[in-house]
């Protein structure tokens, strides 16, 4: 069984940052993508980012690029969400999710975590 634990959200003024993490426990995540997404009030969840445990690639979206970075701590089984320039449009919560696959629809992955909310002041 995966348990993803995400947190690091809160209050930020336009142009501020935030860091944002996703703790994964119950196996060895080597061949796992784990990833990043979003969901404002009334809009349907979307893709913010993936990294792929294996060979370390990663993926954004259009809205996040030069922006946003999503990296690794092997060491703690844990991935990161630095998200730097951080815009109102930003404002959601905000979900880890895992699975062996990568895939930019949130349907794609069998595991979540229980979201953490990022407020994002004009």
């Amino acid at each position: 069984q995966v348990h993803l634990v995400d947190s690091g959200g809160g209050l930020v003024q336009a142009g501020g940052s935030l860091r944002l993490s996703c703790a994964a426990s119950g196996r060895t995540f080597n061949s796992y993508v784990m990833c990043w997404f979003r969901q404002a009030p009334g809009k349907e969840r979307e893709f913010v980012a993936a990294f792929n445990w294996s060979g370390g690639r990663t993926y954004y979206a259009d809205s996040v690029k030069g922006r946003f970075t999503i990296f690794r701590d092997g060491a703690k089984n844990t991935v990161y969400l630095q998200m730097n320039s951080l815009k109102p449009e930003d404002t959601a919560v905000y979900y880890c999710a895992a699975d062996r696959v990568y895939s930019r629809y949130d349907w794609g992955y069998s595991y979540w975590g229980q979201g953490t909310q990022v407020t994002v002041s004009s």
